[in-house]
Order: structure tokens, then C-alpha cells, then sequence
């Protein structure tokens, strides 16, 4: 059946599974025949800039705390070929369909932002972390490191050497004359503190 009235025409179909199809058939049929068809919007495009936008802003949100998706962003980048999967698919429907879908300028319009916001991820993830500077001043593994002097978490001023060269008396010999061993080697544990 075949319905028209002022905000243009609508197609209802009985049979189950065709009414998209028929829908589509006869609008097309009608806009060819000068009758104005109300177009549908196409959320495909904004549901791509959405995914976009939602794969830039979880990464650095929620992705960054597990190695295995901070290391190499697989799980952002697959977001983001959903994201443009999603725009691809609403412009071809817009470009393809006019007549029935709108979204010719707005959803390019729209790619042009997602493929900028993919492109912008991709820059500084592949491109900016290579440019870090090499850090030459690093103490390398097994080299002995140099002498310093830093307070401790009380506030006392701690010296390297000084550790390596006091007496140590190991855990369950301190009583009865066991006489204290020299220090062999110290751990230094790094906190950042309260800032």
C-alpha cells in the first residue's frame, strides 16, 4: 500500500523481511517522477565519528594501563577501522541513494574529521614516540653507579659510598660476638613521593 501526505510518501508492506526493500523501490520510483520524497537520515557517518573520537579518547583514558594494549594499540586501532568502516559506509549509502538518504556534504564533511583524527592518532603513536631523545647519560645494566648523595624518607642525607663501606650484620647473626660482615652491595629503591 502507498501512502502520501505532506511530508511526503511512505510505503507498507504486509509481507515480512521486504519492506525495506520495497520502501526503498518506491521512493526511488517516486522521486524519479518529480513526487518529494523525505529523506532518512543517515546515522552511519555520525556513528563512525562517534567510534572515532571514542578510540582517540580511550587510549590514553583507559587502553594505556594494560601492557598488552599500550604496547602496540591494537585494540584503539581496530576501533578506529570500525570507526572508519562505519563513515565509509555512510557516505557510499548517501552517495549511492541520494534520493533516499541525505548526508552528501555533512557526512564528507564528517570523513574528512574521522580520517583526521585516525591520521592525528597514528602520527603522534608511530611518528612523535621515535623522536623522544636517546637517553645517553642512563647508567647501562652492570655498570657500577656513580657515587651520590640524596635524602632518605626521613629526611637524612644518604651517600652511596658510605652505605657500600658500613658494617653489615646479617639477619639472625646480630647476637652472641658475630662480628659485622662489609657491605657487598646496596638496593636503592626510587619513590616518587608526594607531588
Amino acid at each position: 500500500m502507498l501512502f502520501a501526505g505532506s511530508n511526503g510518501v511512505e510505503v507498507v508492506v504486509d509481507a515480512p523481511g521486504t519492506f525495506e526493500s520495497t520502501r526503498l523501490t518506491h521512493l526511488i520510483g517516486l522521486a524519479a517522477r518529480g513526487w518529494r520524497v523525505k529523506r532518512s537520515w543517515n546515522p552511519r557517518t555520525w556513528a563512525g565519528l562517534v567510534v572515532c573520537i571514542a578510540a582517540l579518547i580511550s587510549y590514553p583514558t583507559f587502553f594505556v594501563r594494560f601492557p598488552i594494549t599500550r604496547d602496540y594499540p591494537w585494540a584503539t586501532l581496530v576501533l578506529m577501522v570500525l570507526g572508519l568502516y562505519l563513515v565509509g559506509g555512510g557516505i557510499a549509502r548517501a552517495f549511492r541513494r541520494p534520493e533516499v538518504y541525505r548526508g552528501k556534504v555533512f557526512g564528507s564533511i564528517l570523513g574528512v574529521l574521522s580520517v583526521a583524527i585516525v591520521g592525528l592518532f597514528l602520527f603522534g603513536i608511530f611518528h612523535l614516540t621515535r623522536m623522544l631523545p636517546a637517553s645517553h647519560g642512563a647508567p647501562q645494566v652492570g655498570q657500577v653507579a656513580p657515587d651520590f648523595t640524596l635524602p632518605d624518607s626521613q629526611g637524612n642525607d644518604v651517600t652511596l659510598s658510605k652505605l657500600l663501606d658500613s658494617p653489615f650484620t646479617a639477619a639472625g647473626s646480630a647476637g652472641a660476638g658475630a662480628a659485622p660482615a662489609k657491605t657487598t652491595a646496596v638496593i636503592l629503591i626510587f619513590y616518587r613521593g608526594y607531588w
